[in-house]
Order: structure tokens, then C-alpha cells, then sequence
């Protein structure tokens, strides 16, 4: 047992231990831990002393620390697959307007949960595909191609889509590091994502 877990959770862990209870807590745990302190922070003791429980606790559902670290980044991808879902539901029908939105969501979301984006995109957990952490990425990507192919219909779409998404990717690491704010002596991201967004669908006609 963890001695430095709180009593009263020492006490508590074998009674909630069962089930699937024990396994969110884990990855809700998880989940507030990369987003307070980032991803270097998920180490399965840490992981464990804060849920409450045993350091050994975590293999009981996760075998692996890449197991508990992709479900953790399957979250991130769920909830970033919401916010594009909810801001496109609400966004204007042109399809141009709406990758704009995207890009927006997908930008304000790696600023605001930076620790929690760069675990969604660690290459090993997206190489090994534990808990289909690819699949879970593909129907946004799918979202992206739509749109594109709608303007610009004379386009490879899929082709766009991926190195619009590379250079907003890009975009979203840089600014996270500060590198882009010192490059261009702006603390504004919007004009670098029309920039962006004129680089890879042509210019908005005047």
C-alpha cells in the first residue's frame, strides 16, 4: 500500500477496487494530472498516490504505462471531438467559415490543454494504437476532408486536409513553446491562422 495515500482511501480501495469504477477513476486522475502539471507528470505511482489507492493498483487494468497513458489520451480526443461537433452545430454553413471554426477550436484547445494535446499526439501511443487512439482521430480528420473537398473541389482533399492539419499542428507546438510570438512580435494568433488558412485554400475573395 501506497503510505502516503490518505487513510480514509486506504481503507476504501478494495471495496471500490471492482469493476470499472477503480479504471475511471484512474484515467480521471490522469486526465486533471496532465492538465494541471503535463504529461511528464504521468507516472503510474503518481497516478496511483492521487486516485487514492496501492502504486500497484493501476496493472490491475492497465498492464502497461502506455495502456493507462493512451486511455488517458483517448480522452483528450473525445473531448476535442466535442467541441469541434458542438462549434460546428452552431457554425455559419459555409464550408470555408466552417474549417475556419475548426482550425479555431482545434488551436484554442492545444493552448488550453497543452499537456493533455501533446500526450494525444506522442508518436508510441498513436504507433502502438492501444484502445483504437487512431480511430478515435480519424472521424475528425474525415470532418476536415469534407469540408475542403467543398472548397476546393479540384483538390487531392485529403492531401489538403493533412498539411493544413500538419501546419496547424505545427502553429499549435510553436506557440505553446513561445517560439512564434518571438519570431513575429505578436501575441495574436489570428492573423497566423489566416495566413494559414489562405496558404492552403487560396485567398478570401474581396
Amino acid at each position: 500500500m501506497n503510505e502516503s495515500a490518505p487513510p480514509e482511501h486506504q481503507a476504501s480501495e478494495p471495496a471500490r477496487s471492482g469493476g470499472s469504477s477503480l479504471r475511471e477513476r484512474l484515467v480521471d486522475t490522469g486526465v486533471a494530472l496532465v492538465d494541471a502539471e503535463g504529461a511528464a507528470a504521468l507516472s503510474l505511482r503518481e497516478i496511483a498516490r492521487r486516485a487514492g489507492v496501492s502504486h500497484g493498483a493501476p496493472r490491475r487494468y492497465f498492464p502497461t504505462h502506455l495502456e493507462l497513458l493512451s486511455a488517458i489520451a483517448r480522452r483528450g480526443f473525445t473531448d476535442l471531438g466535442a467541441r469541434v461537433a458542438g462549434t460546428l452545430a452552431q457554425a455559419d454553413a459555409d464550408p470555408r467559415a466552417r474549417i475556419t471554426a475548426l482550425a479555431r477550436v482545434y488551436l484554442d484547445f492545444a493552448a488550453r490543454h497543452r499537456g493533455m494535446y501533446e500526450l494525444m499526439f506522442r508518436h508510441d501511443l498513436l504507433e502502438s494504437d492501444r484502445f483504437g487512439l487512431r480511430e478515435t482521430s480519424l472521424p475528425l480528420f474525415g470532418v476536415l476532408v469534407e469540408l475542403i473537398a467543398a472548397v476546393r473541389p479540384e483538390a487531392e482533399p485529403a492531401v489538403v486536409a493533412g498539411a493544413l492539419w500538419a501546419n496547424l499542428h505545427g502553429v499549435a507546438q510553436l506557440w505553446g513553446w513561445g517560439s512564434l510570438q518571438l519570431a513575429t512580435g505578436s501575441e495574436a494568433v489570428d492573423p497566423l491562422l489566416t495566413a494559414v488558412l489562405d496558404a492552403h485554400l487560396g485567398p478570401v475573395a474581396r
